[in-house]
């Protein structure tokens, strides 16, 4: 059958949540817009498969790769493009959702300083913005795997930035000139094994993380019970406030800031309970641990291996 009518902005307009349960496979948990799934290409203990719904877009934190329904059809059946459009026409016992774009309200930037309307996010591509990664030392590999390029309206002006999205659906926006927030303003949990959580205030330092210890790595099927969960806070404020979630895991790494703000908080946690530990000190001559990945750039990629062994540790 031709698939001369069936292009792939339309197969990728079919629902990746729905296709998922057709295959047989069924959400194991949903936060937010996030659908946690078991693999479907392994069998695994910790589920590590998540489709963002809004996004319509997987990753598999397992083998490292994601996308959208058209990569992972041709990772599933190990297929063409071609022979993938193929299946979904010949196949008149899956139905499709299709999604539609979907315009948020205007929410408002943290400062009220004037009103964001976010009007389209996808994969991060401008070249100012990965221009602008470059220059905090993130690979676009890693941007990608966890932001997205959005687009929004402030004072009728339309901008571009790298969106961080939180738990509540909101985001944090950031480009060379802008720094700002949507609301709601949240949380960002990545929510693994219980055994370990890191603690960061802002996302640049979590991408920071995933970057200095992505070599150092093992696939998450591979080491269950050592693949930590992450809180990106957006906010010093919402520190005590997640007290009670944080201690539900057997130990938590803090990597706030080294301003007052961010000492006084982990000076605090360490108050609090013994599962509380202070990782600061890996980037002691700096603010933050962004500030740090990047000053490491001058020192070359064998330093940043050895760094990324110790923060694992």
């Amino acid at each position: 059958m031709s698939t001369q009518h069936f292009s792939c902005m339309e197969a990728k307009q079919a629902d990746l949540i729905e296709y998922l349960q057709k295959l047989g496979y069924k959400p194991t948990k949903v936060r937010g817009e996030d659908y946690w799934f078991y693999s479907p290409f392994r069998n695994e203990k910790t589920p590590s498969f998540k489709i963002n719904r809004k996004k319509n877009l997987w990753f598999d934190f397992g083998k490292g790769i994601g996308g959208t329904i058209i990569d992972f059809g041709i990772e599933y059946y190990k297929c063409s493009v071609q022979d993938f459009l193929l299946k979904l026409k010949e196949k008149p016992c899956i139905h499709f959702s299709f999604h539609q774009p979907i315009l948020r309200d205007d929410v408002t930037v943290a400062d009220h300083s004037g009103k964001i309307v976010i009007t389209d996010d996808r994969v991060i591509a401008d070249p100012g913005l990965r221009k602008y990664l470059e220059t905090r030392n993130i690979p676009l590999v890693i941007a990608n795997r966890f932001c997205s390029e959005v687009t929004f309206e402030l004072y009728g002006k339309k901008h571009l930035a790298i969106g961080f999205n939180n738990d509540a659906s909101g985001y944090e926006l950031r480009n060379e000139k802008f720094k700002g927030s949507s609301s709601p303003k949240s949380i960002s949990i990545i929510q693994n094994d219980r055994a370990s959580i890191s603690v960061f205030e802002g996302f640049f330092d979590f991408l920071s993380y995933q970057t200095l210890t992505l070599n150092d790595r093992k696939p998450v099927h591979a080491q269950p019970k050592n693949h930590e969960s992450f809180l990106v806070l957006n906010s010093l404020a919402f520190f005590e406030k997640n007290r009670m979630f944080m201690e539900t895991y057997h130990r938590v790494n803090l990597y706030l800031d080294r301003d007052d703000a961010g000492t006084q908080a982990t000076s605090q946690a360490l108050n609090w309970s013994i599962k509380f530990q202070d990782q600061s000190h890996l980037y002691q001559s700096h603010k933050d641990l962004n500030e740090h990945h990047i000053s490491l750039r001058e020192k070359g990629a064998e330093y940043d291996q050895s760094y990324g062994n110790k923060m694992l540790k």
